[in-house]
């Protein structure tokens, strides 16, 4: 191409793309949108290979960065609460030299959301009994230092896996009630729904309306299996640092597009 000819037509794709972004954004007025959202980042080594990158920890740099532009999207649409599978129970089992800078990376982004300037109010959620105390550390602090925040609830879910989280679950259950002096079948019986649920790691909040898994995976691997159930699914072929606003108003626009019937 003419190096003279493809500044304008950068500058007419990118004007395109603005016309159909708003174009999106307008379609949603009035439109039932999600108050919860839950995003599976998956791709960001795939993107590292593909932009000819030969650590793959630049992929999960550039997926970190990320995750703030994609916070500011959820917060122009009001979503309240938003949940981010970073690392899995299953990635803890990784070599050490792919796992510790990982999980400097996440202590680096718990610690940049948290930072005052930042409105939301971080929680975390998964098993951090099982990071080293350094990582555990941080990552409370991080959440500690949000906690009168009244900005939008972002979730980081670390060291998360969902059998786990319904099998810690039950567990506390069943500890409180022996605590209270039932019997194991007394405790049993009493086990339901509600009893589960109110001891998954993010009780108190709605479950998620929407999730989002980005790099063409069509699984859920074992992400929010509980409090799934009645949540809309959208599958996205962009590894995770590729994802636009343009594909997150896509998936907002395919959610309320959806005859949402819980079953019933």
């Amino acid at each position: 191409m003419d190096p003279g000819l493809q500044l304008p037509v950068v500058a007419i794709s990118n004007l395109l793309y603005r016309i159909y972004e708003r174009r999106l954004a307008r379609e949603l007025t009035g439109q039932p949108l999600p108050r919860h959202i839950g995003v599976m980042v998956d791709g960001n080594r795939r993107w590292a290979r593909d932009m000819g990158l030969t650590d793959p920890n630049d992929g999960h740099r550039a997926g970190a960065k990320h995750i703030e532009r994609f916070l500011g999207w959820c917060d122009e649409l009001g979503v309240e609460h938003v949940t981010i599978w970073l690392l899995s129970t299953e990635n803890l089992s990784r070599p050490k030299d792919q796992l510790d800078p990982l999980l400097d990376i996440i202590d680096e982004l718990a610690g940049e959301l948290s930072d005052d300037d930042q409105p939301w109010q971080l929680r975390m959620v998964g098993a951090l009994d099982l990071l080293p105390e350094e990582h555990q550390a941080a990552l409370k602090r991080a959440q500690q230092r949000t906690a009168d925040k009244r900005g939008m609830q972002v979730n980081l879910a670390v060291c998360y896996g969902g059998q786990r989280e319904i099998a810690d679950a039950v567990r506390s259950f069943m500890l409180e009630q022996a605590a209270a002096g039932a019997g194991l079948e007394e405790a049993a019986e009493a086990i339901d729904a509600d009893s589960i649920a109110r001891h998954l790691y993010m009780t108190g909040q709605p479950d998620p309306d929407l999730v989002i898994r980005t790099s063409g995976e069509q699984r859920i691997s074992g992400f929010l299996l509980w409090q799934s159930a009645y949540s809309e699914f959208y599958f996205c072929d962009s590894n995770w640092p590729d994802f636009r606003r343009v594909d997150f108003l896509r998936a907002v626009r395919s959610f309320a597009t959806r005859d949402r019937r819980y079953g019933k």
